[in-house]
């Protein structure tokens, strides 16, 4: 198995040091070089012909976006991972860059004054990701993107059919995620009449940015969740960086609850709190959606909301940037559908809808 070659791009020296030290602590993979703009990082690709690049957001003479933009142009299957703070700023600039063709991104210590500290950050943040997206070499036995499976029978589809007329979505994603929301949500149509809870594995800041860049882009309503708020038809939830969210039943409303209990399967918030809770109190009327990412968040989520009555969707292998998620629920027999990325919302949609009307027919 060769090691992973990488590019670490950054004017800050510290940084491109912590960064050095951790990469070259792992035995998969190797630095192939630095660099401290864009424009110098350009002339070192063909040089050292890295697997992939780790690229600061804000450089001098040229910055991570307009390197970005190049390197897009010169080789449009490089992957590249955005370094940036957790700042507002910093949000927006990550997003950009992810719209422009960046692959994923991670946030930069806060504190590098502690180094230790700075190196752990990255090391649980940073080596996940560039395994994820460096897909030729993983290890086939471990790596999450070698999972493959078949789509489940007709007689497995007609098993998983909902109980009952779907009253929430509810969706997960990782890495990729916020181009794959972009397109799904963009295409929901306005008249939803149910409200759809999302899990976007994000930290703070980034998850409000999220929501209002999709809020001016679609045709439902798009927010960040807040806690005791009321769900509603034709509205797009996010759950907040670093909050669980669940959906809750009191007094006849479906309420959204927030908290900060622990992590599961390293994240907060996860996907598996909020398919849970979603399963619990609505059972067969869920619609859970499994999209790209890492890891299996969102499997034993699925188990629950299959166990409740209701159906799963996974996006498919072919449009997943890691097909890790709903790879794991495919490979379980857990999805009605593997579905192409272009095609969720229209799914979303059918489901809802049909359901309603074999409801009014039958009435």
């Amino acid at each position: 198995m060769s090691k992973i070659r990488v590019l670490i791009v950054d004017d800050a020296v510290v940084i491109r040091r912590i960064v050095s030290d951790v990469l070259a602590g792992d035995p998969g993979i190797e630095v192939a070089g630095a660099a401290a703009n864009g424009k110098i990082a350009l002339a070192k690709i063909p040089q050292v012909n890295p697997d992939l690049v780790t690229m600061d957001v804000e450089m001098p003479e040229m910055d991570g976006l307009a390197a970005l933009a190049e390197i897009r142009k010169l080789y449009p299957r490089l992957p590249v991972v955005m370094f940036s703070t957790l700042t507002s700023r910093g949000a927006s600039a990550a997003l950009d860059a992810l719209a422009a063709g960046a692959n994923d991104y991670v946030t930069k210590p806060s504190n590098v004054g502690n180094v230790q500290e700075a190196m752990q950050r990255i090391r649980e943040e940073l080596i996940p990701k560039i395994k994820g997206l460096c897909r030729k070499h993983t290890d086939p036995v471990t790596a999450a993107n070698s999972i493959h499976v078949s789509p489940p029978t007709t007689r497995a589809l007609s098993a998983m059919k909902p109980s009952g007329r779907v009253e929430v979505v509810v969706i997960g994603i990782s890495t990729g995620g916020p181009n794959a929301l972009a397109e799904v949500i963009q295409a929901l149509p306005r008249d939803l009449p149910v409200p759809v809870l999302v899990v976007q594995h994000m930290p703070p800041v980034f998850t409000r940015v999220l929501a209002e860049r999709l809020n001016q882009k679609s045709q439902v309503s798009v927010k960040e969740a807040q806690d005791s708020e009321e769900v509603l038809p034709s509205t797009v939830y996010i759950a907040p960086g670093d909050y669980h969210m669940t959906l809750q039943h009191k007094m006849s409303r479906l309420l959204i609850g927030l908290n900060q209990g622990m992590p599961e399967n390293s994240c907060r918030p996860a996907v598996d709190v909020l398919f849970r809770s979603a399963a619990a109190v609505l059972g067969g009327s869920v619609l859970g959606v499994v999209m790209t990412g890492m890891g299996q968040d969102g499997l034993r989520g699925s188990e629950a909301i299959r166990e409740a009555g209701g159906c799963v969707i996974a996006q498919d292998e072919a449009t997943s940037v890691v097909w890790g998620m709903p790879g794991f629920v495919a490979k379980a027999a857990l999805a009605a559908q593997l579905v192409p990325l272009p095609q969720i919302a229209l799914a979303i949609a059918r489901r809802v809808m049909e359901h309603r009307t074999v409801s009014r027919r039958s009435a």
